[in-house]
């Protein structure tokens, strides 16, 4: 059986520490804990779980803290976790069973991150990341911000669940990073410039996101960054009242790859908002006839490829006076999420129209 070393780096996480530790802690063989400056009860927490505890002064570079994290290891692999990250109990079983059987000729195992767990208890964001690396690999972190593992080898895909459950707000703490970094005038890698600008659209920095972005298309190599900086721009616009210029830009993300529920959804979406059912209607039908894609490497909003564009249609069929497609469009709502509220309004409202006609 291999050993695992849990490798994190934390900073005031006292709202989400236990909740991570405690998930976790009988399924590692040892927790290495970087502080980068916790004001809170967060070193307190961690003290529960282990004695290895490292303080670590900030210096604006999440791959040197992790780094530095995993030279503190000493077992067979390396698994990381942020603190507002859990694993249930299903999938610590699956972490446990892993363990007993992982061939010490793997480098890398990987992971599904879920995000945004809906009422039903269904993720509707997931990716795939790696989360477990060989320890005598020495592999590093790359990039200051937006972080990854620069890992290679023999890969074990696993089907283990991450819990991405965040609490804290949205922060502009990346965006100081990043513009502290322009203003050192440090050089901007293509990955840097691409999670700068998605930095400054989630910032609401929407004119400073299209300059930023539109570099990056102009000098990105990557298809899958290229048509996600685009679908930003094209948000961008949205979020400025031009959905016209907007969908010029979703429709240019068919040129690098066919076309996305998520994007084809924004179409749809935009139409709608514009009260042109009809186009509408014709965009999110479109996106029902698309198979669920099976490949996670890339960030997948499983939400706008089913029951979304159902909510929506919903909608867009009542508002054109076209209740029984409407109701179709709700009753696939209720088998995917019951329990939403939008959907649980929609239920009553048809309630209603059939108690008043008798149906």
């Amino acid at each position: 059986m291999i050993t695992l070393s849990l490798c994190m780096i934390i900073k005031d996480e006292e709202l989400v520490l236990d909740r991570c530790l405690k998930s976790v802690y009988d399924a590692v063989d040892e927790i290495i804990i970087v502080d980068t400056g916790s004001t809170d009860n967060s070193r307190n927490i961690c003290k529960k779980y282990t004695e290895n505890i490292y303080d670590y002064t900030w210096n604006d570079d999440f791959s040197a803290a992790r780094n530095f994290s995993f030279e503190k290891a000493t077992k067979d692999y390396i698994l990381w976790l942020d603190a507002d990250e859990i694993i249930d109990e299903e999938n610590k079983e699956k972490l446990l069973n892993l363990k007993q059987v992982l061939s010490l000729d793997i480098d890398v195992v990987t992971m599904h991150t879920c995000m945004n767990i809906d009422e039903c208890n269904n993720p509707q964001i997931t990716m795939v990341r790696n989360r477990i690396v060989k320890r005598e690999d020495n592999f590093k972190w790359i990039g200051f911000v937006h972080e990854y593992i620069e890992a290679s080898g023999n890969v074990y895909d696993s089907d283990i669940c991450i819990i991405h459950d965040k609490i804290k707000p949205v922060s502009d703490r990346n965006l100081k990073i990043y513009k502290k970094k322009v203003e050192e005038k440090q050089a901007f890698s293509e990955r840097d410039l691409y999670y700068y600008g998605k930095e400054l659209y989630c910032n609401k920095y929407y004119n400073e996101a299209i300059k930023v972005l539109e570099e990056f298309v102009s000098k990105g190599t990557w298809e899958d960054e290229i048509i996600d900086a685009l679908c930003k721009i094209g948000e961008c616009y949205l979020c400025k009242d031009d959905k016209e210029i907007a969908r010029k830009y979703f429709y240019k993300t068919f040129e690098y790859g066919p076309p996305q529920g998520e994007i084809l959804y924004k179409i749809a979406y935009s139409f709608q908002d514009e009260e042109k059912y009809d186009r509408a209607i014709s965009w999110y039908e479109i996106i029902l006839s698309l198979p669920i894609p099976d490949d996670c490497c890339q960030c997948r909003h499983i939400c706008y490829l089913r029951f979304k564009p159902h909510l929506n249609l919903c909608y867009c069929y009542f508002k054109v006076g076209d209740l029984n497609q409407a109701y179709y469009h709700h009753k696939n709502c209720m088998k995917i999420n019951p329990n939403d509220p939008c959907v649980k309004y929609n239920e009553s409202c048809f309630k209603l129209i059939m108690k008043n006609n008798k149906v």
